[in-house]
């Protein structure tokens, strides 16, 4: 087993100093994150677009807080939100979390709730469960790779951890002292791709209202990671390949080109050549780029690590929900070993979450091992079925919600953990969704305290 320390939260603290506000901050250094203040929502604004990023705001209730959401939304920055105050009005916690707020904090603070504010912010390197040779084989080959600044490519099919290994070779090198940043390429439009990479200047095109540093900057001194890189648009391409030729990058807009200091991380899920050889992707980037190669092998190719990852994912559920950690009886165990495992890692930590949420004897057996679960239409266009095109995006998030609540068999605390929402945005859809004459998966469990669900 390998194991990656995770970096410190980014919290960016907006509001007037306070004693409560500076007893928070002390706290929240204590849990190992790093803090940037900021006077008002305006210089906020101005260390974001400066390329001071955060992994959570957290903001005074006497400020805007639905002006800076809307502010933030607009400009996509896409983070979550905390309001705090000082024996507040209730009605303004309630309308803060109306606005868009994840959480409210009261103060004076809780150490534990600050805590589990910047764990629930983070996005940390999971432990690398490896008792599998063909994994140790990457693993141990990432170590080598780790200390070198050239730039690695990373395969293997979704789920397998690509992710969790550019992680760990960022700890693992010289620049882990500097960011990690990470970019989507798959999940961001082309027209905005670009402005997210290389940033703009003032008034480059309609809505730049503000110079704005891009993801390239923003990883100066660290590692930037290209995730999906082949899903990258073609114009985009030739940029990328001058960034790397040239290490400097031109902001939309701008006059003059940028030096910038990276390591340049990609991962794809596609067989790279087969790209190339179908001119979805530049040879000359493709060559760029692969350095350094690691394939990750799919779960099936490395069954030694189903049993380890298995054990892991029901400790780490069963902390999660204050459980007992149960013990995996050799028949289920068995089941899980006999399945084709499509999804790979991901996959069997949703199997085993549900296990542990079923379990009721301390012991998972193979009724607790459900595989495959209920197949809604967006789980089926993710398992590689066709994709829900010409259909809503409020019918896609509709039917993912309803598909989840079905995965964790009504149970609405986890499903919203396994969304990514609070409990409370769960629980206004799914009112949403009884008015407008729809059956959804009933209650269980216990509610958390404050959802009337």
């Amino acid at each position: 087993m390998n194991k990656g320390s995770d970096m410190g939260t980014r919290l960016l603290v907006i509001g007037p100093d306070g004693h409560e506000v500076a007893a928070a901050v002390g706290m929240a250094v204590a849990s190992g994150a790093k803090i940037r203040r900021a006077a008002d929502r305006a210089a906020a604004l101005a260390l974001l677009r400066a390329g001071q990023g955060a992994d959570l705001v957290l903001v005074d209730l006497d400020a805007d807080v639905a002006g800076l959401i809307r502010d933030l939304r607009d400009e996509r920055f896409h983070l979550p939100v905390v309001a705090y105050g000082i024996a507040a009005d209730p009605v303004a916690a309630v309308a803060a979390i109306r606005a868009g707020a994840r959480e409210f904090l009261p103060l004076p603070p809780d150490a534990e709730l600050i805590a589990a504010l910047l764990a629930a912010a983070a996005t940390p390197m999971r432990e690398l469960v490896c008792a599998d040779p063909a994994m140790r084989r990457v693993l141990d080959l990432a170590g080598q790779f780790a200390a070198a600044d050239a730039s690695v490519l990373i395969t293997g099919e979704s789920g397998t951890g690509k992710e969790m290994v550019a992680r760990l070779l960022h700890a693992g090198s010289r620049r882990s002292g500097g960011p990690f940043i990470s970019v989507n390429c798959a999940a961001i439009p082309e027209q905005l791709l670009e402005s997210e990479l290389f940033g703009h200047e003032k008034g480059a095109f309609t809505g730049a209202v503000a110079r704005r540093v891009g993801k390239f900057e923003e990883a100066s001194g660290g590692t930037l990671l290209l995730d999906e890189v082949t899903e990258m648009d073609p114009r985009l391409q030739a940029k990328l390949l001058r960034a790397i030729q040239e290490r400097e990058i031109d902001r939309l807009g701008g006059g003059k080109p940028v030096r910038i200091d990276i390591r340049l991380i990609a991962t794809s899920n596609r067989d790279m050549e087969e790209a190339v050889a179908a001119g979805a992707f530049r040879d000359d980037l493709y060559f760029r780029l692969n350095v350094l190669t690691l394939h990750l092998p799919p779960l099936r190719e490395r069954p030694g690590d189903i049993a380890a990852l298995a054990a892991h994912f029901a400790a780490k559920h069963a902390r999660t929900n204050g459980r007992p950690v149960p013990e995996i009886e050799p028949a289920a165990l068995a089941r899980l070993q006999a399945h084709h495992w499509r999804g790979n890692a991901r996959e069997l930590e949703n199997c085993m979450h549900r296990a542990v949420l079923l379990c009721q004897s301390g012991r998972i057996g193979p009724a607790e091992i459900i595989l495959g679960g209920r197949a809604g239409p967006v789980a089926e266009a993710r398992a590689g079925g066709a994709a829900p095109v010409g259909r809503s995006l409020a019918d896609v998030e509709r039917d993912l919600i309803i598909d989840t609540l079905g995965h964790t068999f009504g149970n609405r605390t986890h499903a919203a953990t396994m969304l990514g929402i609070s409990i409370r945005t769960l629980r206004n859809k799914l009112r949403q969704y009884s008015e407008a004459g729809l059956v959804v998966p009933a209650s269980t469990g216990p509610a958390p305290a404050g959802d009337a669900a």
